[in-house]
């Protein structure tokens, strides 16, 4: 999911004009976010479960979205790996050299799952109104993205290294590129021409773009299938991040896709630390430009 690119810069600069002096306020700085982080994820699981028919569109469409899931995340990990051979990516965090990393990588990733299933099943068990969940769901993310500004003033990251970033900027024309390999490759199977696969691959995980304008152009059981396959995009992502981080950070940013931005980004910060957030920002940021532009494109010359 992503929201406005304005709306994600405004509180993040705002939280980079605060200072935090004491080390006791930081230290509660950082377990507020950490509340803010499974909260979104529980309003996100409750958005997923209050989907109309989400269960029969999964079935209707599963061999669809599973060909589009499935080639997008090998194109997409085989070519961040390449990346990160030739741009190794380093953070200052220090699981990875603990003797219980694999444990807290794991545990991490199974906390995350939970949330989010424990939000579909509330959603789709117990809540009949729904309509507050996206606007709450985009209110804790704005006050989580104004006290991530002020982690990173209080780290010493300039607002440089969020806009002029040479890793992030590499790791989105990784994904880019990829996608558009995967969907290349994908279109002897698929009933659309060339340009319309790649429409529908162009969604980077923006899945609330990709299913109206898909829709809008070639019909709802297309833009199902591009929303469902940019919706598990950021489910998948939400659950790899933390087990990623330590071996592989450009996977685990990557993968994101425009997510990066916003929704994953406060598990990204979470598990690769402060230093992560210029990066996955910058990615995220040039794929959500890029991602209306793109299904525009490929859909006019589809027509």
């Amino acid at each position: 999911m992503s929201v406005d690119s304005l709306m994600i810069l405004a509180p993040l600069f705002l939280g980079y004009l605060i200072p935090v002096p004491s080390a006791l306020w930081r230290q509660r700085l950082s377990r507020l976010v950490s509340i803010l982080v499974y909260g979104i994820l529980m309003l996100l699981g409750i958005g997923l479960g209050r989907v109309d028919g989400l269960g029969p569109k999964l079935l209707a469409l599963g061999g669809t979205v599973g060909m589009l899931v499935g080639a997008v995340a090998v194109a997409n990990l085989l070519g961040l790996w390449w990346w990160s051979r030739c741009a190794p990516m380093s953070l200052s965090f220090n699981e990875s050299r603990s003797s219980g990393a694999s444990w807290r990588m794991l545990s991490d990733a199974l906390k995350t799952l939970g949330t989010v299933c424990g939000g579909v099943a509330v959603g789709f068990l117990w809540m009949r109104d729904s309509a507050w969940v996206g606007n709450a769901a985009t209110g804790c993310l704005m006050i989580l993205l104004l006290l991530i500004g002020c982690q990173l003033r209080n780290a010493g990251i300039a607002l440089r290294r969020v806009l002029f970033n040479r890793q992030g900027l590499g790791i989105a024309l990784t994904v880019l590129c990829t996608s558009m390999l995967a969907g290349l490759c994908l279109v002897p199977f698929l009933p659309l021409s060339w340009s319309q696969v790649l429409a529908v691959v162009s969604g980077f995980g923006w899945y609330s773009l990709s299913a109206i304008v898909i829709g809008d152009a070639l019909g709802p059981l297309w833009g199902s299938a591009a929303f469902l396959n940019d919706m598990l995009r950021e489910v998948i992502a939400l659950v790899a991040i933390p087990a990623l981080m330590t071996l592989r950070p450009a996977l685990a940013i990557g993968y994101g896709g425009a997510t990066t931005m916003d929704f994953t980004l406060p598990v990204i910060q979470r598990a690769g630390g402060i230093d992560a957030v210029p990066v996955a920002m910058a990615s995220g940021f040039i794929l959500s430009l890029l991602a209306p532009v793109l299904m525009a494109v490929f859909l006019a010359i589809g027509r």
